[in-house]
């Protein structure tokens, strides 16, 4: 099986406001085994609108969301997420994200990684969550 990628976009229709044209995808499926997502922010896949503004814990929430249907798109579930890694605009941030991302990540326990960066692509996002899973047999 050849990878498949999940939901295919171009920077062009994502971010409108900057001078982009990458063809990328939400995830990618490697052979029918592995799940890589792409960051997820508090954005609606669909419209790509910008979701909850100045809340970082229902950012996260959103994050997760996305991460949870992008995951079962390709056949996979949060159950089988191996590894996480968490972008933060902020410190301070850390507890609620890390608190909501608990509660969908409950008896999981992916491996994780958190880095706090001094933006993310867009200015109103506060937190950004990739992922990497494995379909099971």
């Amino acid at each position: 099986m050849a990878h498949v990628r999940l939901r295919k976009f171009n920077t062009k229709d994502t971010y409108p406001e900057q001078n982009l044209d990458n063809d990328l995808s939400q995830g990618v499926v490697a052979r029918g085994t592995t799940v890589f997502l792409r960051g997820q922010v508090a954005q609606d896949l669909d419209t790509r609108e910008s979701l909850h503004i100045g809340d970082a814990g229902l950012q996260t929430r959103k994050a997760m969301e996305n991460i949870k249907m992008l995951l079962e798109e390709a056949g996979s579930s949060l159950d089988h997420v191996c590894r996480i890694v968490v972008y933060l605009t902020d410190i301070r941030y850390r507890e609620d994200v890390y608190r909501e991302m608990g509660q969908w990540l409950k008896g999981v326990y992916p491996c994780s990684t958190g880095i706090v960066v001094d933006s993310l692509a867009r200015p109103e996002w506060m937190v950004e969550i990739e992922a990497t899973a494995v379909i099971p047999d």
